[in-house]
This record gives C-alpha cells, structure tokens and sequence, in this order.
C-alpha cells in the first residue's frame, strides 16, 4: 500500500501588509543621510513652514497688525544667523537631496497604479514645485525691491502689490497646496520610516491626521492670499512709503548694471 504525500502549502501564504520601510543603519553610508533628510523636513524647515503660515494669517487682521508681527520677526536678534541657520542651509540641504533622491527614482504609477507609487510621485513633484515657489517668494520678499528687515512697515504693501498680479496669485495658490500636501505627507513618511507608527492600522489612523494638517495648513494659506486680494488700496497702510522705496530701489539697480 502506497504512503500518501501530503503536498506542500500553497505559496498563496497569509497576506503581508504593505508599509513603509524603517530606515536601517545596514542600508550603508546613504543611512545617515536620508535621516538627515528626512529630519530637516520636521525641524527645522517644517517648523519654519509653520510659523510661516501661521504669520502671514495675521493679515486677517488688518495690514497693521501684520506689519507689527513682521516687525517683531526682522526684530530678533541675529535674525540673518537665525535665517542661514534655521533657514536657509537646511533649505538648501532637503531640496537638493530630494532633487537627487528624485533624479534616481523611477515612476511606475503607469504600470503599478497602487496608492503608494502615487503618493511618492505627489511627494517628489510637490516638492520640486514648493521649493520653486520659496525660492521666488525668499527672492521677491526678502533680497529684492524695497527692504522689509529694514522697513517692516511697508511689509504688507509689499504683499499686496505682489499679488495684484492674476498670474502671481496663482503661483502663489499652487505653491502654497503643494507646500502643505508635501509637509502633511512629509510628517507621515517620517513617523513611519522612523519606526514612530506601527501597523496597518496605525498607518491609517495616522494617515487621517496628517490629511487633516494638510488640509488646515492649505486652508489657511488661501486664507491669507484672499485678505490681501481683497483689501482695497486704500486700506493699505504706508502704501506710499512702500512706492518710494521700491521706485528708489529700482533706481539704484538700473545704476548699477549702468555703471
């Protein structure tokens, strides 16, 4: 009589659930990098970010009480340190590591059209639309036209003049969603790598919340960009002043490369 074999336990095996990986020191010299990476996009650039959105909601409160908080940030001590430092290095840093990470990646969303090869394709080109748009909005308002380190009083006319512009209003709207989904996802993909949420469940829970960031920062933005659009010129405060400076400003460039 023949001896039964038992054949072997399908390969279908239990469902593994997807997630993201945890970084690991065995990943070689790219480890310290990407935690470094990942890092600089929660502090400091993520809390600069913040502050960011939560200072230019101060328009919602008339161009007085904006210009006294603009007053109070160019007032700090060692504010050019505290920028290159917390600001502008870091900025430089995750912009130009993600632009590599970016550049080495591939899209598969064509082939493999599942939701995680569509969020790191939202990340990378929300990313590379953000830092377009900081690197104008840093240029315009901080080292070009008239100086609001120096003049913080003009700091509202400035804006407001800057977004008299259809063009730049868009700009400004696009720059600002994609700035706030890449954080929101950004603070996802942090707490995952770094071992911080646990789970399928934990994933999701924390998926909503970081939906929730997202959609408040965003919201807040297109906050912001409405108050100034809409207060007429006349509300303006030192409107005049503003007009000044910037026209002694342009004067001064057009000297120089006439020199």
């Amino acid at each position: 009589m023949a001896a039964s074999v038992s054949s072997p336990a399908p390969a279908s095996a239990a469902k593994i659930p997807a997630g993201v990986p945890a970084l690991r020191a065995g990943q070689g010299r790219s480890f310290l990098w990407r935690r470094l990476h990942s890092l600089s996009g929660i502090f400091p650039i993520g809390a600069f970010l913040l502050e960011h959105f939560f200072s230019n909601a101060f328009a919602t409160n008339g161009g007085a009480a904006y210009n006294e908080n603009v007053r109070f940030l160019t007032g700090l001590p060692f504010v050019l340190l505290l920028e290159v430092t917390f600001i502008y290095i870091p900025l430089a840093f995750h912009a130009g590591y993600g632009f590599w990470i970016w550049w080495r990646g591939e899209s598969n969303v064509a082939e493999y059209p599942w939701i995680g090869n569509w969020m790191y394709t939202l990340q990378r080109y929300t990313g590379i639309v953000a830092f377009f748009y900081m690197g104008y909005h840093i240029w315009t308002m901080r080292f070009s036209g008239a100086h609001i380190i120096t003049h913080s009083e003009i700091a509202y006319a400035k804006v407001w003049a800057e977004l008299q512009n259809p063009w730049i209003v868009a700009f400004y709207v696009a720059g600002l969603a994609c700035a706030s989904f890449h954080f929101a996802y950004g603070i996802w993909l942090f707490a995952a790598k770094w071992g911080l949420i646990v789970g399928e469940q934990g994933r999701k829970r924390f998926a909503m919340v970081c939906v929730v960031i997202g959609v408040a920062l965003a919201g807040m933005a297109a906050v912001s960009v409405y108050a100034f659009v809409t207060t007429p010129q006349s509300q303006v405060p030192n409107m005049q002043e503003f007009l000044q400076l910037q026209h002694s400003s342009a004067t001064y460039i057009r000297w120089i490369f006439n020199s």
